[in-house]
């Protein structure tokens, strides 16, 4: 198995890793699991292992200082001017950051009085809870599954109420940029300033990391699990500086890859590697019991798949 830390991990399967499953089922049996969990990944290498698996993981985040959010500073201050019309919140966990950010400005209460004076939209039911627990009211919840093109059709719908023309419009980002919905607000109007907050960065010691590019590549993975966007991100950013990118994708035709649930599947589409699986409910004990009940027919259909295309 590959070094582990412990670092923190986020996502939509950050929740306790709920999973019924007897210990010693051997559903992964002879399967070679790659996990780029950080804070649990002890936890997800047990879990493959509980399965007759053989954990491979790779962390592939560390908690970054707030002082390194230079761009969610500057949306703090501009914010507090009445430089926005409009701010769109696209997870939980970026907004809970943004408002940490934002502490380190001016005061909590000063960041959700200058929210309560504009137009407030969130993507789904996680960024409304946070932006409750700042007693910020919703001006628009993006009906599920919570995509970047739920998001702009429901602001069409409600361009009475809501109009985007000339409007300064801030969208928190977590991750990577979504050029769609930008380029999407912008065709429609809006001065979009993207607020990227960077509560993940890639690990200090990225050697498991590079080993597990290796690994994809060498075709000793059989099974890749992603519990949430930014791994991915990571993974094919070090594939990059390795010139092993190209390659990491031809690789993914034979692996199979499991998502925790839509906004990470969402990623793994745009990347052109979409999900082979998603568990019934978010969290990674069902990740891998799914793998561990489907994953070894499904492996053999893909890779029959990929033989037939060869």
């Amino acid at each position: 198995m590959l070094t582990i830390d412990p670092s923190d991990v986020p996502g939509e399967g950050s929740g306790p890793a709920e999973t019924n499953s007897p210990r010693g089922t051997n559903g992964l049996a002879g399967l070679r699991v790659l996990s780029l969990e950080s804070r649990r990944a002890q936890e997800m290498a047990k879990l493959i292992a509980n399965y007759g698996g053989n954990p491979i993981v790779a962390p592939s985040m560390r908690e970054a200082p707030l002082e390194s959010n230079v761009e969610a500073r500057a949306f703090a201050r501009t914010l507090a001017t009445g430089g926005f019309d409009v701010a769109i919140f696209l997870t939980g966990g970026g907004t809970r950051m943004l408002a940490r950010v934002a502490e380190t400005v001016y005061p909590r209460e000063q960041f959700a009085e200058a929210l309560q004076k504009i137009k407030i939209i969130a993507r789904g039911p996680k960024p409304a809870a946070a932006l409750q627990e700042l007693g910020v009211p919703v001006t628009l919840m993006v009906p599920e599954p919570n995509t970047w093109r739920e998001l702009l059709r429901s602001l069409d719908e409600n361009a009475g109420s809501l109009p985007l023309k000339a409007k300064r419009v801030a969208v928190q980002e977590y991750g990577a940029a979504n050029a769609e919905l930008l380029a999407g607000l912008a065709k429609r109007g809006a001065i979009v300033t993207s607020v990227p907050v960077y509560e993940w960065s890639m690990p200090e010691d990225l050697a498991p990391l590079r080993a597990a590019v290796t690994a994809i590549v060498a075709g000793d993975v059989d099974i890749a699990l992603f519990t949430t966007s930014l791994q991915l991100i990571h993974l094919l950013q070090i594939a990059a500086e390795m010139n092993l990118e190209a390659a990491v994708r031809e690789a993914f035709a034979r692996v199979l890859i499991g998502s925790i649930g839509p906004i990470t599947s969402e990623t793994l589409r745009e990347q052109g590697l979409p999900p082979d699986f998603e568990p019934v409910h978010p969290k990674m004990g069902y990740l891998v019991t799914e793998a561990a009940q489907r994953g070894a027919a499904l492996l053999n259909a893909k890779r029959n798949r990929a033989a037939s295309r060869t």
